[in-house]
Parts: structure tokens; C-alpha cells; sequence
């Protein structure tokens, strides 16, 4: 294994594993830690998607602990907590800066490096503050119509090592881009040398995150699983915080052979299935567009929601099961996923062979664990940041499933149709020039 990761959501757990396959390296996403440690697999980069992301800060530990100690002893070099690009938490819920504390349990006090960037997403970190493309503009996260609106963890600040800094009393700095744009060596031994518990790195193309990548395999080959102390004793490896930009830098300074991912998928079999807990605006944009092509869009809080969903999917038409509308009433998370849980069993076992769409990242995690899959691996990446993926459930009928997991802000208008299809989309990845973009 040469990496292993966290992820706190279970789409952003996917987005990890797809960056580092584009990077070149095998991978294998399990849903928990009992599902990795099953692994048969001689995967590069092995993940084990969570749900820390929506936990009270209190039940942390108890998630995310087993799965960063289980890491620890695999020998990978560099161990990732996977977190959204936009560094959705808070104090309450999700705290990244509980997460800080944790790792330094598990790994040490070494500064951990933190690098929230992702060009290809619109996600860029410029003298310590995020910035998030919405709707072709860029904005300051706090400013970003999105997550200043979040429902769960609405963005205040865009200093993220502010941000984070109100979920721990640890202290957090930032490596801003004038400092190691002259002098991209120096960048490990500026990390080793801060006396912060973790850094916030700005990065705001690829080649800084090629760059960071580069420094911390360089600073984890130096004094981690590959070299040995005065006791003989291998070092544990380098933990890092940050999201898929991270991988895919870490990925590229790892180095893998595996051949590039397929960018076409075969259209669906039969109709297709989303089940979709999200709240944001760019997956209401996606259901209009769906029910504008001919699906059959249902709102769970209608009456007879779930009879009416069931029947036109087993009629043949392609299928929303939503649980939201602009400015609508909401039902608890809990009710939520017993909803969209109660039709996706029936679904599968009547059509196991079902194309299946969860958008959401909390949706996704608690569906994925309760219908038995194990394991994901991806197939084809079609649709920019959002993969085709392959369900490994022993046991069920839909073992070797097709699935696709999208969260709330990933996917053009037009994707669930495109998913039906097996079309390809065109979302030109760009990184970001400072003095080009308009920013908000």
C-alpha cells in the first residue's frame, strides 16, 4: 500500500480514490474499517469511506479513530483524512479541528499539512483563505451562495486557518504560495519546522499541488515508513488533512503505473434509479433537467411517494426519489435515508442490475452501508469529477452493481440523463490565474 485514506463522506471518499486513480494508482474503497481489513487486494491506494462529516463532535473518536490506527500499522507511507474542498465543519459537527487532535494521538506531533485546493472543482486557497467557483464566478467561501447557505455547516469565514482554528485549541498556520514559489525545495523543511500542529497550504493550480505532493512523499520517504530511527524501528508514516486536489498530488509524487480510466461508459441496461437526499441547488438543477428529459421525478414527502416511485421504475422509466424542493418543508436525515432505503431494497431485489444515481454525501453513506456493500471500485469516469463505480456487496443480489455517487455541488445539469445514457460530459478542469478570475 502506498497511501491510505479517510474519507469523512462517502462521495468525497470516491473523489479521493478517482484523483488517485488519474494519478496512476490501483485503489480500492472499503465502507468501513471491518471491510478493509477483509481486503483481498494488493490495491496502491487503499480508502475506507466514512461519515464523519455529519457527526456530532463528541462521537468522532469512537469513527474515526479505528480507522486512522488501522492505517497506521499497514505501513503506508502517507495516510490522508479525506475532507471536502469546501472544509465543510464546524465546531459541533464534523470538527476537522477534533480531527487535527486525533491524528496527533495516532501519528505525532509532527505538523500536519493541510491542502483544502482542487482546480479541476473550482477550489482555490490564496493566502490561506478558500475560494469556490458557483455558477461561473468565484467567491470567497464565506461570500460562495452555496456554502454561505449551507444547511449543515454554514461557511463564515474563508481564513480556513481561522476556520479551523475555532474547532481546536491547537495552534494552525498557513504556508502561503510566496513562500515556496521561489524555492519549491525548501517546502519540507519549512513543514518540519513549523511549530504549528497543523498548516494550511495555498495552492490554486496543479502544479502546486504537484509541488506540496511532492514535498510531503519527499518528507515521509525521509523520515517515515521508508527510513528507520536509531532503534531500528520504522517511523509511522505522514498524515495529512485535505481534500481530492491533495490526492491527486500525492498520487503523482507516489507514482503508479495504472492505465489511464476508461472516459466512456455503455448506456444503462435498464432504467436508472437516483435517490437523492441533497439539499443544493445545483441537484435541483439536475432533477428539473431530469424531469424536462422525460424521468419521473417524486418528491418521498408526497403521499404514497414510495408506491408511485416503485411503480414507474418497475414500469421502465428512469426515476427521481428526492427529498427536497427550493424553500420546501425537510424531514430529518434519519427519515430521509429510511425512505430512499426502504425503495432502493425493493428495486435491486426486483432488478438488481439497476443503474443507481445517490446524490448527497451523508445520503450515500448511510444507503451504501445498509444495502451491504463492501467494497467500491471505479470503472469509468465519464462525467468530469464524477465516477462510474462498481459495488462489491457478498451476499445480495446486486453484487457488481453499477453505482454513481455525486455530491451535492459535483455534476453539470444535465448528468443523471448523460449517466443513462453513458454520454460524456465536458466540464473543462481549469486552474485558477488570480489576476484572470472575477472574484466575488
Amino acid at each position: 500500500m502506498k497511501l491510505g485514506f479517510y474519507g469523512d463522506d462517502f462521495t468525497g471518499s470516491v473523489d479521493a480514490l478517482l484523483q488517485l486513480r488519474r494519478a496512476g494508482l490501483t485503489g480500492v474503497l472499503a465502507t468501513s474499517v471491518a471491510h478493509a481489513e477483509a481486503l483481498a487486494s494488493d490495491a496502491e491506494a487503499v480508502g475506507i469511506a466514512g461519515v464523519a462529516r455529519s457527526l456530532p463532535t463528541a462521537d468522532l473518536p469512537a469513527e474515526v479513530l479505528p480507522a486512522l490506527r488501522w492505517f497506521a500499522g499497514q505501513g503506508a507511507p502517507v495516510v490522508q483524512y479525506k475532507a471536502c474542498s469546501t472544509a465543510d465543519s464546524s465546531p459541533q459537527l464534523g470538527s476537522l479541528g477534533r480531527v487535527i487532535e486525533l491524528a496527533r494521538e495516532v501519528f505525532g506531533s509532527a505538523a500536519i499539512p493541510a491542502v483544502f485546493a482542487q482546480p479541476d472543482f473550482g477550489r482555490y486557497t490564496f493566502f490561506g483563505h478558500q475560494f469556490a467557483r458557483d455558477g461561473g464566478h468565484v467567491y470567497r467561501l464565506d461570500r460562495q451562495p452555496t456554502m454561505r447557505t449551507h444547511p449543515s455547516t454554514p461557511s463564515t469565514e474563508s481564513d480556513l486557518a481561522r476556520h479551523l482554528g475555532t474547532q481546536t485549541e491547537l495552534p494552525v498556520g498557513t504556508l502561503t504560495w510566496t513562500e515556496y514559489a521561489a524555492d519549491a525545495e525548501q517546502v519540507p523543511a519549512l513543514l518540519a519546522a513549523s511549530a504549528d500542529a497543523a498548516v494550511v497550504c495555498d495552492a490554486f493550480t496543479d502544479a502546486h499541488l504537484d509541488l506540496l505532493g511532492e514535498a510531503i512523499v519527499h518528507g515521509a520517504r525521509g523520515t517515515g515508513a521508508d527510513s528507520h530511527s536509531s532503534t531500528g524501528q520504522r517511523p509511522g508514516p505522514r498524515f495529512v488533512l485535505g481534500a481530492g486536489g491533495l490526492s491527486l498530488g500525492l498520487g503523482r509524487a507516489l507514482g503508479g503505473a495504472a492505465p489511464a480510466l476508461p472516459e466512456h461508459a455503455a448506456a444503462a441496461e435498464g432504467p436508472c434509479l437516483v435517490l437523492s437526499g441533497s439539499r443544493s441547488a445545483r441537484t435541483w438543477e439536475q432533477i428539473e433537467a431530469a424531469e424536462r428529459a422525460g424521468w419521473t421525478c417524486v418528491d418521498l414527502r408526497a403521499d404514497g411517494a414510495a408506491a408511485r416511485a416503485s411503480a414507474a421504475h418497475a414500469a421502465g422509466a428512469d426515476t427521481v426519489f428526492h427529498s427536497s424542493t427550493p424553500g420546501g418543508s425537510r424531514l430529518s436525515a434519519a427519515a430521509v435515508t429510511e425512505a430512499l432505503l426502504t425503495l432502493a431494497q425493493s428495486r435491486l431485489q426486483a432488478a438488481p442490475g439497476t443503474r443507481l444515481v445517490l446524490a448527497g454525501g451523508d445520503t450515500s453513506g448511510g444507503l451504501l452501508r445498509r444495502l451491504g456493500v463492501a467494497s467500491l471500485t471505479i470503472e469509468a469516469c465519464p462525467w468530469g469529477n464524477v465516477a462510474l463505480c462498481r459495488t462489491h456487496a457478498p451476499a445480495h443480489a446486486h453484487d457488481g452493481g453499477q453505482v454513481v455517487l455525486k455530491g451535492g455541488q459535483m455534476g453539470h445539469r444535465d448528468l443523471f440523463e448523460d449517466v443513462r445514457r453513458g454520454s460524456t460530459a465536458d466540464p473543462a478542469p481549469r486552474s485558477m490565474d488570480p489576476s484572470q478570475e472575477e472574484i466575488h
